[in-house]
């Protein structure tokens, strides 16, 4: 790869490709040349990046010709259909789907935990599920020290995971309560304003839904730990940007708070916030547009031998989506030296 690559970012209007466009600028990715993608009704519209104004492009089967990194956030449909036809160009491709995660051929990647793993790619790298980045975050720097055999989670999930009409909603039904007025609703089966649903992603026949099983699937993945077992509860909140985890982990080795929190202070991408006594701990509102996750609550779990609690809350929009994807870019970069 060119040290000054031709990047594309697919679905580029997008909550999720304007954060990446953002992130590419922040942290001075070496970009020659940025070619904007998204759908035809959003042809023509003008995004900056580094003071010059791009015009968005129409995505078509021609479009990555002369692109030597594809980042892509437009859905898994679009992924499928136009991820290989850029691999395929000679394009490598970030994908923030869930299209190709679980695919043998495709390293599903955190930098932070499994870098190396870059090394396998075809042509196509797999981002991760928001919320499972999130809890790796804080979870994997346990499992390297001390074996993590399963945890129990339950996720708060902020409506910007939903995207831009959640966040709409969000808005305007806070507005129609707080006036006395008729709440109406679009995006969710329920009113999310001042309420909580226990229901993110479509149901499986166990009663799972998918949303709570990616975080086992990408975990053992992610971790190479193919014993590990998730059972979460994914509960989408009125927070409109950050996701937050409660987990309550088991481990083959004995843990103290203390050395856990040892282990957390040295983990990159990770800040602990914990001091309870002064009411210090990890929350989305000002975990929202920072790079890293945060962690705090640590403490040992009563119901568990060799257990531990801890909350983790990180913005999904970076680390769960384009911060990750560019991170990733970066070290194809430093593998391309």
């Amino acid at each position: 790869m060119n040290r000054k690559p031709h990047v594309a970012v697919v679905g580029a209007t997008g909550a999720v490709g304007i954060e990446m466009i953002k992130t590419l600028e922040k942290r001075n990715f070496p970009a020659g040349k940025l070619t904007l993608l998204a759908s035809a009704r959003s042809t023509g519209k003008r995004l900056e990046f580094r003071d010059e104004v791009i015009a968005v492009k129409e995505l078509t089967k021609d479009s990555f010709e002369g692109v030597e990194l594809a980042l892509f956030s437009a859905g898994g449909a679009i992924s499928r259909e136009y991820a290989p036809l850029a691999a395929r160009a000679g394009c490598v491709v970030v994908d923030n789907s869930s299209a190709f995660r679980m695919d043998d051929q495709v390293p599903l990647v955190i930098p932070e935990i499994n870098a190396t793993d870059l090394k396998e790619h075809r042509g196509i790298i797999a981002n991760p599920n928001c919320t499972t980045a999130i809890t790796l975050m804080g979870l994997y720097p346990l499992h390297r020290a001390f074996g993590c055999k399963r945890i129990f989670a339950s996720s708060y999930q902020a409506v910007s995971g939903t995207g831009a009409k959640a966040i709409a909603e969000l808005q305007r039904q806070v507005a129609q309560a707080v006036k006395g007025e008729p709440v109406t609703r679009q995006v969710y089966p329920h009113q999310i304003a001042f309420n909580v649903l226990p229901h993110v992603d479509s149901f499986l026949p166990s009663g799972y839904t998918k949303e709570e099983m990616k975080m086992e699937n990408e975990g053992r993945k992610i971790m190479h730990h193919p014993a590990f077992r998730a059972s979460v509860t994914c509960v989408r909140v009125p927070v409109y940007r950050a996701h937050s985890v409660a987990v309550s982990a088991e481990f083959d080795k004995p843990v103290t708070v203390e050395a856990a929190l040892a282990v957390l202070r040295q983990a990159p991408g990770l800040d602990v916030i914990d001091n309870p006594a002064k009411c210090e701990y990890p929350l989305p509102l000002y975990q929202a547009e920072k790079d890293n996750c945060a962690v705090g609550r640590v403490r040992k779990d009563c119901a568990m031998d060799n257990g531990l609690c801890f909350w983790v809350s990180g913005d999904q929009l970076l680390k769960g989506a384009a911060l990750n994807a560019v991170q990733i870019a970066e070290e194809l970069l430093l593998m391309a030296r």
